[in-house]
């Protein structure tokens, strides 16, 4: 059952995947296509799932489920891997760049290995003040409070010590 990203319920579970790079307007309607489908369709063990999703920065697919609806399984959440998977493979990107973390910088996002961020601190190409995409939040709520926040006041602020 797909609804409204902005009707899920502010304790919805999601999941984030950020593509290796920014998606052409072709590339955003082919994912908001399949993803609708998918979605529209989504169930656990013959129940309906109540989802949505929303395509941030033409890099960024979350998908969210209201689980007081109904409770995701493993089997339906591998099932929206395997989107991901689909997509990847359609479109030749990979939406799984996890050693990735991305910066907005200048308005536009920068991507960078996980391993180099401490030498990405020390030459100053980010800072404390640099906004990062943390992509571990886990509900809707943590989604809209603390997804795009200053690198200061993240998990990355270690590699400014």
């Amino acid at each position: 059952m797909l609804i409204s990203f902005n009707e899920m319920p502010e304790e919805a579970r999601l999941w984030i995947y950020q593509a290796e790079r920014k998606l052409t307007d072709k590339e955003v309607e082919f994912v908001r296509f399949n993803t609708e489908k998918f979605l529209s369709q989504w169930q656990a063990h013959g129940q309906d799932l109540k989802s949505s999703f929303t395509i941030e920065y033409d890099q960024f697919l979350v998908i969210s489920v209201d689980e007081s609806f109904s409770q995701a399984s493993g089997c339906s959440i591998d099932a929206s891997v395997h989107l991901i998977e689909a997509l990847q493979s359609e479109l030749g990107i990979s939406f799984m760049t996890t050693s990735q973390v991305a910066f907005l910088q200048n308005d536009k996002i920068n991507l960078y290995p996980f391993n180099k961020l401490k030498e990405q601190a020390k030459e100053n190409v980010i800072s404390p003040e640099t906004l990062v995409f943390d992509n571990t939040v886990k509900n809707v709520a943590e989604f809209k409070s603390r997804w795009l926040k200053e690198s200061g006041a993240t998990w990355v602020k270690r590699f400014f010590l």
